[in-house]
């Protein structure tokens, strides 16, 4: 039977290095007032032994747990992982660290992670998305740490958010596609549920065809999120069915969209000459498909940088600080015309 390897300590780095083991300790902290050569020479003998610093105890001590919560709806989504990475990159700059927990577009999901992830005392919490149940909510009202909603503009913030208004992005898609000589426009997923930002951006279709003063009834469900792009496909031949004579339609996501595309090609329909497709999102994918896929680019590693500085900002106590509005760009490729 194998047996578990003990691990190296700080006593047998002392032992190596000829120290005490109080001075190990002091080499690990930043603030520590040993020389640099006997810092150089206990890490070095660290490294060597294969020794894993233990900040537990010392966290404690300080009270500080030196990592951020984050909640995010999917592992698997570019966009959500972009904007993970940007919020890493501006953390690492304090040797912050993230842990990550995904709620699968579940609200009920998301109370139970914001309480298993604030039992860890982290320095701040940031969650995807300003609807939340009535507990998750109240949970972060009562965090005693910086609160930060992305993706969204909360109709009541918690504390602070970086996002911008899904609704509007979509508003602004069928005001271009109007413009354009459109009128028969379809919307494809944001089913009304679990994904509330792609409700909201259906909820924007609905508005801006209102106002346009045209038919709203071009809405097809492509099921509970996320949208693949089969589920995207499947949508398209519902919409074709049901309504062959439109002329444009909006994917909740370029990957919805994408699916739309191929279905369009499976029945010999052009695109654009015969419908037009927009996304939503700038995934690669809709940059490299025949034909490219108009879009709107949300920004996503940017919105986790802006999270990151502002929430240093907050950590720093610095009072001036305030929300943040992201401005997507709304890309025109050959999908439309």
């Amino acid at each position: 039977m194998s047996q578990i390897r003990k691990p190296p300590t700080m006593a047998d780095i002392a032992r190596v290095t000829g120290v005490s083991p109080m001075t190990v300790s002091r080499a690990f902290k930043t603030d520590s007032l040993i020389s640099k050569e006997t810092r150089d020479a206990i890490l070095k003998a660290a490294e060597d032994l294969g020794y894993v610093f233990d900040a537990t105890a010392s966290n404690l001590r300080s009270q500080k747990t030196d990592f951020v919560a984050v909640t995010i709806p999917s592992i698997n989504n570019a966009n959500f992982a972009d904007t993970v990475g940007g919020l890493s990159e501006t953390l690492a700059a304090r040797n912050m660290q993230i842990l990550l927990g995904y709620t699968n577009y579940d609200m009920q999901e998301e109370e139970r992670l914001i309480e298993q992830l604030l039992r860890r005392k982290p320095e701040a919490i940031v969650v995807t998305g300003g609807k939340h149940t009535a507990r998750a909510r109240k949970l972060l009202e009562n965090a005693p740490i910086p609160v930060i909603e992305t993706w969204d503009v909360p109709a009541e913030p918690i504390g602070h958010f970086v996002g911008f208004s899904n609704a509007g992005v979509v508003r602004g898609m069928v005001d271009h596609l109007v413009r354009s000589g459109y009128s028969r426009i379809a919307f494809i997923g944001g089913d009304v549920g679990r994904d509330t930002r792609g409700s909201d951006r259906r909820q924007g279709f609905l508005e801006a065809m209102r106002q346009h003063g045209l038919d709203t009834s071009r809405l097809i469900a492509a099921g509970p999120p996320p949208i693949s792009m089969r589920e995207g496909a499947n949508a398209m031949a519902r919409l074709l069915e049901q309504f062959p004579d439109t002329e444009a339609v909006i994917c909740v996501s370029d990957l919805s969209a994408f699916g739309a595309l191929t279905e369009c090609q499976r029945r010999g329909l052009r695109v654009p000459e015969d419908i037009s497709i927009g996304g939503f999102g700038a995934y690669e994918i809709g940059s490299i498909c025949v034909p490219t896929l108009t879009t709107i680019d949300a920004h996503a590693r940017d919105i986790g940088r802006k999270t990151g500085s502002l929430l240093l900002d907050i950590l720093d106590g610095r009072q001036d600080v305030g929300d943040v509005l992201i401005e997507p760009q709304l890309i025109v490729r050959e999908s439309t015309r």
